[in-house]
């Protein structure tokens, strides 16, 4: 971050920057309108800026590898890479089938673990790969019960998102976030455990009078016992020792000086040594590249605008409310992260505000508790809308292919219902979670050096 001090006065290399932000945000926010994927955009707004930069003297290609956060980027990779390796093992099917048979049709406990299953992975796996992991089993499951899926893929995204807010590794804006302000795996639950579990137990709730018709149908007898088995035992179990492994270095990753990709790659690492039969080929080929690149490009984009100074600049303004009142400016970010992450995704969003809190902190702010607010809001703001998460976007993409091989487009999550049932869910735990936050001010305003 640059620090600049005193006020800053509008200039040429600000506009452009500002121009080239937001177009390319445009478009990311639009892709359904002009067909484009939203990693394209993010690619083209990033080449852009690198060229405006070195023509108006702000930017550079150095000055965009460094821009990049390698640390968030690859630590994504490696966990993505040991998913890729454990999804054909057959251990996450086992799973979701065991659950099914543990219901023996009782939907909202169905609803309930499927759940819980859920976001215990999203809290180490981030809340996107767990619901490409289980919506196509929800489906499979829901159709062979005769049952709409509707309300347990719904369920998955809103609880995934949710839980995922408390970890670390949870959610892909808490990377960016704890990257960014040096926040230890230890200190990110520590703060945002509570609060999260707490939101999360409302969602259950909530949920359960949101789809109160549907939770009453009667489902059809099935046994899934047969499906039970794992296909790979030695390499799931293997997975799992790893990942244990993985969570123990993760609580001590800060006393060990190691970053999380570190973590990632250690694990990852001795993976591919103990089940030895792997293709790596294979486990590469189904890592997300597009989603990596996104990340690469939306760090070089805002990288320009924050060389540029536009984000100071912007800071500038903001930076005398937060010094009147500390709280109040927390809880209007809290609220409008959310509610700009339920119009654009969480992920832009959270890149473009990182930069700006930063430059706070340059100032003499104490930026702990906006850190926190800000981590709180983008997470249950991406509940409110189809598009406010990636794991959102997932969702809503199979729910509309199911619609399509069926026939039936009662089994299409469209942005009408996403609307209806996700925006009060989005609504009620930001209550919920404002209320913690303001009662419990003073513990998330203790600067982190405190704690780490």
């Amino acid at each position: 971050m640059q620090e600049v001090v005193g006020s800053l006065s509008w200039n040429n290399a600000m506009l452009i920057s500002g121009i080239i932000l937001a177009a390319t945000f445009v478009g990311i926010f639009t892709e359904a309108v002009h067909g484009f994927h939203r990693t394209k955009f993010a690619m083209g707004g990033a080449g852009i800026m690198i060229l405006a930069g070195q023509y108006f003297g702000f930017y550079s290609t150095e000055l965009a590898v460094e821009a990049v956060d390698w640390n968030v980027v690859f630590l994504l990779g490696g966990m993505m890479t040991i998913v890729a390796i454990m999804i054909p093992t057959g251990g996450f099917q086992y799973l979701a089938y065991k659950i099914a048979n543990i219901c023996h049709g009782r939907l909202f406990m169905l609803m309930a673990l499927m759940g819980t299953l859920v976001t215990g992975l999203s809290l180490l796996l981030d809340n996107v790969t767990t619901v490409v992991i289980f919506g196509p089993l929800i489906i499979l499951i829901c159709r062979s019960l005769k049952i709409t899926p509707i309300p347990y893929l719904l369920a998955a995204a809103l609880l995934s998102d949710t839980g995922g807010v408390a970890t670390l590794v949870g959610d892909p804006p808490n990377l960016m976030i704890g990257s960014a302000a040096d926040i230890s795996f230890n200190t990110f639950v520590y703060h945002m455990g509570g609060i999260v579990f707490v939101a999360w137990l409302v969602i259950l709730f909530f949920l359960k009078i949101l789809f109160k018709k549907e939770l009453a149908e009667k489902p059809a007898d099935r046994d899934f016992e047969e499906l039970e088995k794992i296909k790979d035992p030695h390499t799931w179990y293997a997975s799992l020792w790893v990942m244990a492994g993985m969570v123990v270095l993760f609580v001590l990753h800060h006393a060990l000086n190691w970053e999380p990709w570190f973590v990632a790659a250690i694990g990852l690492t001795a993976l591919v040594f103990i089940a030895h039969d792997i293709e790596l080929d294979e486990s590469f080929a189904r890592v997300e590249l597009s989603l990596l690149m996104f990340f690469i490009s939306l760090f070089i984009l805002v990288g320009g605008v924050q060389h540029s100074n536009f984000l100071v600049y912007i800071g500038q303004f903001i930076l005398p409310y937060v010094q009147d009142d500390l709280m109040t400016a927390c809880l209007i970010l809290m609220w409008g992260s959310a509610v700009f992450s339920a119009a654009i995704d969480n992920i832009p969003f959270t890149a473009a505000m990182i930069p700006i809190i930063a430059g706070m902190e340059t100032q003499g702010i104490n930026v702990t508790p906006l850190w926190w607010a800000l981590a709180i809001g983008v997470g249950m703001g991406g509940n409110g809308t189809h598009l406010g998460s990636t794991a959102n976007v997932f969702i809503v993409t199979i729910s509309e292919r199911l619609a399509r091989e069926t026939g039936e487009s009662r089994y299409r999550i469209t942005p009408g219902l996403w609307f209806r049932k996700g925006t009060p869910v989005m609504i009620i735990t930001l209550i919920t979670s404002s209320l913690i936050f303001w009662a419990f001010f003073d513990f998330y305003a203790v600067p982190l050096p405190s704690y780490q």
